[in-house]
């Protein structure tokens, strides 16, 4: 069986009534499959931590100021400096959207740039969720540019709780505004192997998914 696109993708579950059965199934999953990253709220990742200690091959991936966004920055850093001490080398953090649709730029700005700078400093990536349901092309193209000013590693698409999630002309039109430096996280509502696909040919370098398995089984 080919587990190549496996590579591409963050399996995750962050349902508000994931246990620690659920979380141990993923690991499980990521054992048989050799995911990229294992997605989970922060509560699990000093579980996940244990469970895929002899697994480096797959990174702990959470999420910050999950799933509105609206935190302020103090306690985003706050979250996201208690997920790295705790193990996790990937943060999925949402901008703030509130703030965003008020055309406060210049504080969306900082406060990615803040989160960068602490990630960064703790060798690790920042993904940034821009929750493209919420946007229309230009608010799409302002997103970037900050996310560009502010040197995060990847824009992702969205949290998967807004009323859709990726679609490929969104994430085509995001590669074409990005830095090269700067990666794509498609995420939400992705359930198959052609949803895969077709969202790494528009540009997308990574997938979020709770449907992993399924998508490898597929292959």
């Amino acid at each position: 069986m080919d587990q190549s696109l496996a590579r591409f993708i963050d399996h995750t579950n962050l349902k508000p009534t994931a246990t620690e059965t659920d979380i141990r199934t993923l690991c499980g999953d990521a054992i048989q499959y050799p995911f990229k990253a294992l997605c989970v709220a922060p509560y699990f990742v000093p579980y996940v931590k244990e469970m895929m200690e002899h697994y480096p091959g797959t990174t702990i991936c959470t999420v910050i100021g999950f799933p509105l966004g609206y935190q302020t920055t103090t306690v985003k850093l706050l979250e996201a400096e208690q997920a790295l001490e705790c193990g996790a080398l990937e943060i999925d953090m949402v901008i703030n959207l509130s703030a965003f649709k008020s055309m406060a730029y210049q504080s969306v700005q900082n406060e990615i740039q803040k989160l960068a700078e602490l990630v960064h400093d703790r060798d690790g990536l920042l993904k940034v969720i821009i929750e493209t349901a919420y946007l229309d092309d230009n608010e799409i193209r302002i997103a970037c540019e900050l996310c560009a000013e502010a040197r995060t590693d990847f824009v992702k698409t969205s949290t998967g709780f807004a009323p859709a999630g990726a679609v490929v002309e969104q994430v085509r039109l995001m590669r074409s505004l990005l830095p090269e430096t700067i990666e794509i996280k498609a995420s939400g509502g992705i359930k198959t192997r052609a949803d895969v696909l077709a969202l790494l040919d528009a540009g997308a370098t990574r997938i979020g998914t709770s449907s992993g398995v399924a998508i490898m089984e597929e292959v």
